[in-house]
């Protein structure tokens, strides 16, 4: 029987969805695509589930983009408009949200790695968007590269196609933290339970709120935070966290 191309897994408070297909460079196929936002619903609705950690199987690759054959590229628009969606989906996860970075990470994949809200990569990962190469155009990833990267150097990553060291892609803002490959695995376990310590319902409505008022003038984002911020002092985990400082001690939050 033939394995799942994208697997799901619930350990110490953290969702992990792996694409899992090691021998493809975990090129994404229609079937990853259908079970991730599944796997997205599962992780949102667990009450133990504080974190999410998005990666690819084995050490070669996170993933590759689509697989430039088959179902993804007769699939027309289907497939193209559940790339966004889960593009859209990832962002707006209301879970703090990790991407771990292991060898190749090209076009589509590096629209999932900058979905997330902090990417751990290996110094000897590879970035790039190699669709010009084959006369496409990473357009959906597009929108995620120029919310994070200078417009000059973005162009140039993408009218190139070449391949970027993980250093070039931590100097243009495409990821958080390069780490040594040897000692990653341990770096992403204590991001993850630093994650996992916090209070979920503020870094819920924390995460909301500065996605909304992203693209709002100054004085409207200011209007618009200190309303979210009135929400988030109400919560038990706000008053929890505030009389814990205050009797040094670690705080118990719910997420309520």
């Amino acid at each position: 029987m033939e394995e799942r191309h994208l697997l799901y897994r619930v350990e110490d408070g953290v969702a992990h969805i792996t694409i899992n297909r090691e021998a493809q460079r975990n090129a994404i196929t229609p079937e990853a695509l259908a079970l991730f936002p599944e796997y997205l619903d599962e992780a949102e609705k667990d009450g133990k589930v504080r974190a999410l950690l998005v990666t690819g199987a084995g050490e070669k690759a996170f993933c590759t983009g689509a697989q430039l054959s088959g179902a993804v590229t007769t699939g027309g628009k289907d497939i193209f408009a559940n790339y966004a969606g889960l593009l859209n989906r990832i962002v707006s996860f209301p879970k703090p949200t990790v991407a771990r970075v292991k060898g190749f990470c090209l076009a589509g994949g590096l629209g999932f790695m900058l979905a997330c809200d902090i990417v751990l990569a290996s110094d000897d990962s590879k970035f790039g968007t190699p669709e010009v190469n084959v006369g496409l155009w990473p357009m959906m990833i597009g929108a995620l590269i120029f919310r994070n990267v200078l417009q000059k150097k973005a162009m140039e990553m993408i009218l190139m196609g070449e391949r970027l060291t993980a250093q070039e892609a931590l100097a243009m803002g495409l990821i958080t933290r390069v780490i040594p490959a040897a000692e990653l695995d341990g770096e992403v376990k204590k991001v993850l339970a630093t994650l996992t310590s916090k209070s979920p319902i503020g870094m819920k409505m924390g995460k909301q709120a500065f996605y909304a008022m992203s693209n709002l003038p100054l004085q409207e984002a200011l209007l618009f935070l200190s309303e979210r911020l009135k929400e988030i002092v109400s919560t038990e985990d706000a008053k929890e966290g505030i009389t814990a400082f205050m009797e040094k001690r670690p705080p118990n939050f719910t997420g309520k």
